[in-house]
Protein backbone atom coordinates (compact mmCIF):
# COMPACT_ATOMS: atom_id res chain seq x y z
CA UNK A 1 0.00 0.00 0.00
CA UNK A 2 1.34 3.42 -0.93
CA UNK A 3 1.12 6.70 0.95
CA UNK A 4 -1.73 7.76 -1.34
CA UNK A 5 -3.92 4.87 -0.15
CA UNK A 6 -4.94 6.89 2.90
CA UNK A 7 -8.01 8.60 4.30
CA UNK A 8 -8.18 11.17 1.55
CA UNK A 9 -11.30 12.82 0.24
CA UNK A 10 -11.69 11.79 -3.41
CA UNK A 11 -14.23 13.81 -5.37
CA UNK A 12 -15.39 12.71 -8.83
CA UNK A 13 -17.30 15.09 -11.08
CA UNK A 14 -18.54 14.36 -14.57
CA UNK A 15 -21.33 12.92 -16.68
CA UNK A 16 -23.19 9.61 -16.78
CA UNK A 17 -20.04 7.48 -16.73
CA UNK A 18 -19.25 8.98 -13.34
CA UNK A 19 -22.89 9.16 -12.23
CA UNK A 20 -23.51 5.48 -13.07
CA UNK A 21 -27.03 5.50 -11.65
CA UNK A 22 -26.21 6.94 -8.24
CA UNK A 23 -29.04 8.11 -5.98
CA UNK A 24 -28.61 11.89 -6.15
CA UNK A 25 -30.65 12.29 -2.98
CA UNK A 26 -28.12 10.23 -1.02
CA UNK A 27 -24.71 11.84 -0.59
CA UNK A 28 -23.13 8.45 0.08
CA UNK A 29 -24.43 6.86 -3.12
CA UNK A 30 -21.68 6.07 -5.63
CA UNK A 31 -23.61 4.35 -8.42
CA UNK A 32 -22.45 1.09 -9.95
CA UNK A 33 -19.64 2.31 -12.21
CA UNK A 34 -15.93 3.00 -11.89
CA UNK A 35 -16.32 5.33 -8.89
CA UNK A 36 -17.85 2.56 -6.79
CA UNK A 37 -15.00 0.24 -7.79
CA UNK A 38 -12.41 2.82 -6.76
CA UNK A 39 -14.14 3.17 -3.40
CA UNK A 40 -14.08 -0.60 -2.95
CA UNK A 41 -10.36 -0.69 -3.71
CA UNK A 42 -9.53 2.28 -1.43
CA UNK A 43 -11.63 1.55 1.67
CA UNK A 44 -9.81 4.16 3.79
CA UNK A 45 -10.73 6.98 1.42
CA UNK A 46 -13.83 9.13 1.55
CA UNK A 47 -15.30 8.96 -1.95
CA UNK A 48 -17.82 11.51 -3.22
CA UNK A 49 -19.62 11.13 -6.54
CA UNK A 50 -20.81 14.33 -8.23
CA UNK A 51 -21.55 12.90 -11.67
CA UNK A 52 -24.79 13.78 -13.48
CA UNK A 53 -25.82 11.95 -16.62
CA UNK A 54 -25.94 14.05 -19.77
CA UNK A 55 -23.67 16.81 -18.51
CA UNK A 56 -21.43 18.77 -20.82
CA UNK A 57 -18.67 21.08 -19.63
CA UNK A 58 -21.08 24.02 -19.49
CA UNK A 59 -23.44 21.99 -17.31
CA UNK A 60 -20.63 21.23 -14.87
CA UNK A 61 -19.85 24.93 -14.79
CA UNK A 62 -23.47 25.80 -14.01
CA UNK A 63 -23.48 23.59 -10.90
CA UNK A 64 -19.83 23.92 -9.89
CA UNK A 65 -20.35 26.26 -6.94
CA UNK A 66 -23.15 24.09 -5.57
CA UNK A 67 -21.82 20.60 -6.18
CA UNK A 68 -18.04 20.83 -6.31
CA UNK A 69 -16.74 23.93 -4.53
CA UNK A 70 -18.01 22.87 -1.06
CA UNK A 71 -16.48 19.37 -1.18
CA UNK A 72 -12.90 20.32 -0.18
CA UNK A 73 -11.27 17.49 -2.15
CA UNK A 74 -7.79 16.13 -1.58
CA UNK A 75 -8.00 14.63 -5.07
CA UNK A 76 -10.40 15.98 -7.68
CA UNK A 77 -11.23 13.95 -10.78
CA UNK A 78 -12.79 15.69 -13.77
CA UNK A 79 -14.27 13.49 -16.48
CA UNK A 80 -16.30 15.29 -19.14
CA UNK A 81 -16.40 15.71 -22.92
CA UNK A 82 -18.34 12.91 -24.54
CA UNK A 83 -21.67 14.77 -24.36
CA UNK A 84 -19.99 17.85 -25.82
CA UNK A 85 -19.41 15.61 -28.82
CA UNK A 86 -22.61 13.57 -28.71
CA UNK A 87 -25.05 16.50 -28.72
CA UNK A 88 -23.71 17.57 -32.12
CA UNK A 89 -24.95 14.34 -33.63
CA UNK A 90 -28.14 13.59 -31.72
CA UNK A 91 -29.41 17.14 -31.16
CA UNK A 92 -27.63 19.34 -33.73
CA UNK A 93 -26.13 21.22 -30.78
CA UNK A 94 -22.35 21.23 -31.30
CA UNK A 95 -19.64 22.39 -28.92
CA UNK A 96 -16.41 23.36 -30.66
CA UNK A 97 -13.08 22.25 -29.25
CA UNK A 98 -12.31 25.93 -28.61
CA UNK A 99 -15.51 26.47 -26.62
CA UNK A 100 -14.92 23.24 -24.71
CA UNK A 101 -11.41 24.36 -23.80
CA UNK A 102 -12.58 27.79 -22.66
CA UNK A 103 -15.13 26.25 -20.31
CA UNK A 104 -12.74 23.55 -19.10
CA UNK A 105 -10.15 26.20 -18.25
CA UNK A 106 -12.71 28.11 -16.22
CA UNK A 107 -13.53 24.93 -14.29
CA UNK A 108 -9.87 24.35 -13.48
CA UNK A 109 -9.50 27.96 -12.42
CA UNK A 110 -12.32 27.42 -9.92
CA UNK A 111 -11.01 24.23 -8.35
CA UNK A 112 -11.49 24.54 -4.59
CA UNK A 113 -8.28 24.56 -2.57
CA UNK A 114 -5.20 22.87 -3.97
CA UNK A 115 -6.13 19.24 -4.59
CA UNK A 116 -4.26 16.82 -6.78
CA UNK A 117 -6.01 16.69 -10.14
CA UNK A 118 -6.87 13.69 -12.26
CA UNK A 119 -8.24 14.48 -15.73
CA UNK A 120 -9.92 11.64 -17.60
CA UNK A 121 -9.99 11.62 -21.39
CA UNK A 122 -13.42 10.98 -22.94
CA UNK A 123 -13.71 7.94 -25.18
CA UNK A 124 -15.90 6.57 -27.94
CA UNK A 125 -15.89 2.98 -29.16
CA UNK A 126 -17.93 3.08 -32.38
CA UNK A 127 -20.55 0.33 -32.50
CA UNK A 128 -22.58 1.84 -35.37
CA UNK A 129 -21.14 2.79 -38.73
CA UNK A 130 -22.00 6.47 -38.41
CA UNK A 131 -20.16 6.73 -35.09
CA UNK A 132 -16.83 6.35 -36.86
CA UNK A 133 -17.51 9.80 -38.28
CA UNK A 134 -17.85 11.21 -34.78
CA UNK A 135 -14.27 10.49 -33.83
CA UNK A 136 -12.85 13.65 -35.40
CA UNK A 137 -15.09 15.79 -33.22
CA UNK A 138 -14.10 13.87 -30.11
CA UNK A 139 -10.42 14.14 -31.01
CA UNK A 140 -10.54 17.90 -30.45
CA UNK A 141 -11.97 17.44 -26.95
CA UNK A 142 -9.43 14.72 -26.16
CA UNK A 143 -6.60 17.02 -27.21
CA UNK A 144 -7.90 19.72 -24.87
CA UNK A 145 -7.91 17.35 -21.90
CA UNK A 146 -4.39 16.11 -22.70
CA UNK A 147 -3.05 19.64 -23.12
CA UNK A 148 -4.62 20.95 -19.93
CA UNK A 149 -3.41 17.96 -17.90
CA UNK A 150 0.16 18.74 -18.97
CA UNK A 151 -0.30 22.45 -18.38
CA UNK A 152 -1.78 22.04 -14.90
CA UNK A 153 0.44 19.18 -13.73
CA UNK A 154 -2.53 16.82 -13.49
CA UNK A 155 -2.51 13.06 -13.87
CA UNK A 156 -4.05 12.06 -17.18
CA UNK A 157 -6.03 8.89 -17.84
CA UNK A 158 -6.10 8.43 -21.65
CA UNK A 159 -9.14 6.19 -21.87
CA UNK A 160 -9.83 6.48 -25.56
CA UNK A 161 -6.58 4.87 -26.61
CA UNK A 162 -6.67 2.36 -23.81
CA UNK A 163 -10.20 1.14 -24.49
CA UNK A 164 -9.82 1.30 -28.26
CA UNK A 165 -6.85 -1.04 -28.00
CA UNK A 166 -8.78 -3.32 -25.67
CA UNK A 167 -11.78 -3.45 -28.03
CA UNK A 168 -9.53 -4.37 -30.95
CA UNK A 169 -8.45 -7.59 -29.24
CA UNK A 170 -11.61 -8.40 -27.29
CA UNK A 171 -13.60 -11.40 -28.48
CA UNK A 172 -16.80 -9.39 -28.22
CA UNK A 173 -15.39 -6.26 -29.84
CA UNK A 174 -16.37 -2.72 -28.91
CA UNK A 175 -19.98 -3.61 -28.09
CA UNK A 176 -18.85 -5.95 -25.32
CA UNK A 177 -17.16 -3.04 -23.57
CA UNK A 178 -19.64 -0.25 -24.34
CA UNK A 179 -22.89 -1.44 -25.96
CA UNK A 180 -23.78 2.04 -27.23
CA UNK A 181 -20.19 3.11 -27.75
CA UNK A 182 -19.96 5.19 -24.59
CA UNK A 183 -21.58 3.70 -21.50
CA UNK A 184 -19.24 1.04 -20.12
CA UNK A 185 -20.20 -2.52 -19.44
CA UNK A 186 -18.96 -3.85 -16.08
CA UNK A 187 -15.71 -5.10 -17.61
CA UNK A 188 -14.96 -1.65 -19.01
CA UNK A 189 -15.90 0.03 -15.73
CA UNK A 190 -13.29 -2.18 -14.08
CA UNK A 191 -10.77 -1.09 -16.70
CA UNK A 192 -11.56 2.59 -16.09
CA UNK A 193 -11.17 2.11 -12.35
CA UNK A 194 -7.83 0.34 -12.83
CA UNK A 195 -6.56 3.12 -15.07
CA UNK A 196 -7.70 5.74 -12.58
CA UNK A 197 -6.00 3.89 -9.71
CA UNK A 198 -2.74 3.72 -11.66
CA UNK A 199 -2.85 7.48 -12.25
CA UNK A 200 -3.75 8.17 -8.63
CA UNK A 201 -0.91 6.07 -7.29
CA UNK A 202 1.63 7.40 -9.76
CA UNK A 203 1.04 11.06 -8.95
CA UNK A 204 0.85 14.11 -11.17
CA UNK A 205 2.13 14.51 -14.72
CA UNK A 206 1.61 10.82 -15.42
CA UNK A 207 0.09 9.43 -18.57
CA UNK A 208 -1.32 5.99 -17.93
CA UNK A 209 -1.16 3.62 -20.87
CA UNK A 210 -1.31 0.29 -19.10
CA UNK A 211 -3.51 0.83 -16.08
CA UNK A 212 -6.26 -1.48 -17.30
CA UNK A 213 -5.96 -4.97 -18.65
CA UNK A 214 -8.81 -6.66 -20.43
CA UNK A 215 -9.08 -10.19 -21.69
CA UNK A 216 -11.26 -11.14 -24.64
Amino acid sequence: MTSTDSAERLVFVGDSITDAGRDRGDDTSLGDGYVSLVARDLPAAQVINRGIGGDRAVDLEARWERDVAPTAPDVLTLYVGVNDMWRRFDSADPTSAEAFETTYRRLLDRVPGSPRLVLVEPFLLPVREEQHGWLDDLAGKRAVVTRLAAERGAALVPLHGLLTAAAATHAGGAAALAPDGVHPAPEASRAIADAWLAAYRSGAQTIVDNGARLRG
